[in-house]
């Protein structure tokens, strides 16, 4: 346990009395000070009060190993919550507060990620009694090899020391020109691995030091390769494994409930172990006990899925039996579900732009439509989402022609047109035209180059979308695939016990490739193949040119 050691009085003097209180408001770190010396002492009470076999130390065994870890480059294998991030930013401000210190860089791949540790940083600094300016939001420069720069934005503690510690809120593309202590946090979700490890590296020609730590995602990523040439030898850095039974020794289920107190609810370890377990599911080897999974890694965290979800926006399903296609009042029972149901909701809608995707499904899977909505700075909200089960081909197109058309400012959807999909897609594109809709074939190469930028949007924070652990598990079947994001093979049982397969996902990335389809063509840009996709349709074929043209 780490304590500032307190001034001894000299002999025969008094100790020094500390100056009065300084009138008028406090400062913003003056406030942040106090508040986490008292959320400290209230937690050194409780201890204080309790059985001395709680919690006997500030960090936790395997938490003091790390940051007692003097290596050049240390690897982190760790589970999911045991306090790795926290128990780092203790060592990022120690190592920028010392005189002769350094400077702290922390890499995440999202803003609240960058802000949480910035918190625990100043936490910090405040137990540790190191002088410290208030937290401020600033932007980095990101530059490329090819001199472009972008700012990302970041999140900084100067310290008396002239050092300071930053944290960038998503991964920049190059840190080159940086000296100090890296860390790279959940490394196996970062989407170029090695070209991040390849500039920290070069931090350690000047003293620095690289720390890089994770739980797994999947057997062939990176982070998992980088794991396995250490443990055969081939690379000369520390690795660091720690499962959530491991930590569980270690006092975790004794901090958690040392810090929750009469708020946990499970009264033993075996009960919160059991109940964390069963939350994890399948995936509790990978996300607990540092087992790889095989094949391809997850491409979406579910903790970043979890930070878009907002609530308030609605999840509306319409379900029926296989027979159904036989009922002669099908098509007037939906029109009804769609006046009592869908307009209100739709009617309901900011009058912003409106984009939409659709995954079409018929029999096995779920047909999911996705409606975002143009909140402005590139920011976008889902207006709703709309999952249909077991409905006949004609009763899917009457609902989403109804959507097409009642939309507030509709701009653009892409149809999903594989497999049974086509004849749906096709339909909308000749109602609707070309600029309207894009019925789209989608292939390994389609998904490489969108989802990426899907990814982005909600590493950014840029998407909000409804709140649901169906939408999370669809986008845990989205795993990286030979180097590209796809959709595995697997299927979950949804909230309705029926099976998903990643439905809400693929909606979702065809729903943000929409938000970025120009509604005519660009400025200088020509227009070669079709001359008809940017006209009304009311004057699509009616040029002179075509109208009489005899056949060939």
């Amino acid at each position: 346990m780490i304590k500032a050691a307190k001034p001894k009085a000299r002999a025969g003097k008094k100790p020094a009395q500390s100056p009065s209180p300084r009138r008028g408001k406090p400062s913003a770190l003056e406030t942040q000070v106090a508040h986490h010396r008292k959320v400290w002492d209230e937690r050194d009470a409780a201890a204080a009060s309790t059985d001395k076999t709680l919690a006997p130390a500030v960090l936790l065994s395997y938490q003091q190993d790390w940051v007692g870890d003097k290596a050049d480059v240390a690897v982190w294998r760790k589970s999911r919550r045991i306090g790795a991030s926290w128990c780092d930013a203790s060592d990022s401000v120690l190592t920028a507060a010392e005189t002769g210190g350094m400077d702290a860089l922390y890499i995440g791949y999202s803003e609240d990620m960058a802000r949480e540790y910035i918190d625990d940083c100043a936490m910090w600094a405040a137990k540790f009694n190191r002088a410290a300016g208030a937290m401020q939001e600033v932007m980095f420069d990101d530059t490329d090899a090819k001199g472009d720069i972008r700012q990302i934005k970041a999140f900084r503690i100067d310290f008396a020391s002239g050092f300071k510690v930053l944290a960038l809120s998503s991964r920049p593309r190059s840190i080159r020109g940086k000296q100090g202590k890296v860390t790279i946090d959940e490394a196996a979700f970062h989407d170029d691995l090695a070209g991040l490890l390849k500039a920290a590296m070069a931090m350690l020609i000047w003293g620095g030091r690289v720390r890089i730590l994770s739980s797994h995602n999947g057997e062939d990523n990176p982070f998992n390769l980088l794991i396995k040439d250490i443990e055969t030898g081939k690379l000369p850095y520390k690795l660091h494994t720690t499962t959530f039974g491991q930590a569980l020794d270690a006092g975790l289920y004794e901090r958690v409930k040392l810090v929750m107190g009469a708020r946990l609810k499970e009264k033993t370890r075996k009960e919160w172990e059991a109940k964390i377990r069963a939350q994890y599911g399948e995936g509790a080897a990978e996300e607990l006990d540092c087992i790889p999974s095989q094949g391809g890694g997850t491409y979406f965290p579910r903790t970043l899925v979890e930070r878009c979800m907002k609530d308030g926006i609605p999840i509306l399903r319409y379900s029926k039996p296989a027979e159904w296609v036989l009922n002669d009042r099908r098509l007037a029972e939906a029109k009804i579900w769609i006046a009592d149901v869908l307009k209100p909701v739709i009617d309901n809608l900011p009058r912003l732009r409106s984009v939409a995707g659709q995954d079409f499904g018929r029999s096995g899977d779920l047909s999911a439509i996705k409606v975002f909505q143009d909140l402005g700075a590139g920011r976008w909200r889902e207006g709703f989402v709309l999952e249909l089960r077991g409905i006949p081909f004609d009763v899917q197109q009457l609902i989403l022609f109804f959507v097409l058309e009642n939309l507030p400012l509709f701009h653009h959807i892409k149809l999903d047109a594989r497999g049974n999909g086509q004849s749906h897609a096709e339909a909308a594109l000749q109602k609707f035209g070309p600029a309207r809709v894009e019925c789209v074939m989608a292939s390994p190469t389609w998904y490489a180059a969108n989802f990426p930028p899907y990814k982005t949007a909600m590493e950014d924070q840029s998407l909000e979308m409804a709140r649901s652990e169906d939408v999370i598990a669809d986008h845990r079947r989205v795993i990286l695939k030979n180097g590209y994001a796809s959709v595995d093979d697997g299927h979950d049982k949804g909230s309705d016990g029926k099976q998903r397969h990643g439905d809400t996902a693929i909606a979702g990335v065809l729903a943000w490739a929409a938000t970025r389809q120009e509604g005519q063509p660009a400025a200088g840009e020509s227009v070669d193949a079709d001359r008809d996709a940017f006209l009304p349709d009311r004057m699509a074929n009616r040029r002179r040119a075509t109208m009489f043209r005899k056949a060939a």
